[in-house]
């Protein structure tokens, strides 16, 4: 990401960034299945603290990422391949379809505050997409200006995420379970795709491969 120039192309891009990284489709059917046992109140509780976290988190790695990554001695690059490699696992889990019944009871009672935390909060909400996104994104502002691009974005995708998993039961009633699961496969190949694309890009900045560009 250049933010040497604040363009209508940079910020296209870093939203749909953030909209994948952080917004709500890889998180939703986990809180469906998490939350399904839960009155409505308490799943709008558990949908609050879900993004309240997350967004903490991605703000947190933000405002430090440059400085971790400057501590750890590693790259952007392999930050990237990092997070390829984990999104690859969760994207190749939703691509492959339901592998167990959704309403299954769990053996032990499930305690909504650490449910939102782990792993709706992070890695799902906040997936490694995001962490990804928001720790380059750390090390590559250039000044205040776009420094508050980045934060502003967070924002508004928290926004949506509100939105979204505090309503969930208003918006589960319009959500056919059948176009549920066929999305949630579509989507899981789709970010198969974009985790291999981050680990290539990581692997390019690393200087271990040339990447061709895409035509």
């Amino acid at each position: 990401m250049d933010f040497t120039v604040i363009d209508a192309a940079l910020v296209g891009k870093l939203l749909l960034l953030l909209l994948v990284g952080l917004g709500p489709k890889i998180a939703l059917v986990p809180f469906l299945e998490k939350t399904h046992a839960f009155d409505t109140e308490t799943k709008a509780r558990i949908g609050r603290q879900m993004v309240l976290v997350a967004v903490v988190t991605a703000l947190i790695l933000f405002a430090t990422g440059a400085l971790l990554m400057r501590l750890l001695h590693i790259t952007g690059g392999a930050v990237a391949v990092a997070g390829g490699i984990i999104l690859a696992l969760i994207a190749i889990k939703m691509a492959s379809g339901p592998t167990e019944k959704p309403h299954e009871e769990p053996e032990l009672p499930v305690d909504p505050e650490k449910i939102a935390v782990f792993p709706l909060a992070v890695p799902y909400l906040l997936n490694p997409v995001g962490i990804t996104v928001v720790i380059i994104a750390s090390g590559e502002v250039v000044s205040i200006a776009s420094a508050l691009l980045v934060i502003g974005l967070i924002l508004i995708v928290a926004a949506l995420d509100y939105v979204v998993f505090t309503n969930i039961d208003a918006l589960a009633k319009r959500m056919k379970p059948a176009s549920l699961i066929v999305s949630e496969v579509v989507f899981g190949i789709l970010l198969t795709a974009v985790a291999v694309q981050l680990v290539v890009s990581g692997l390019g900045n690393l200087g271990i491969i040339t990447p061709t560009a895409a035509h």
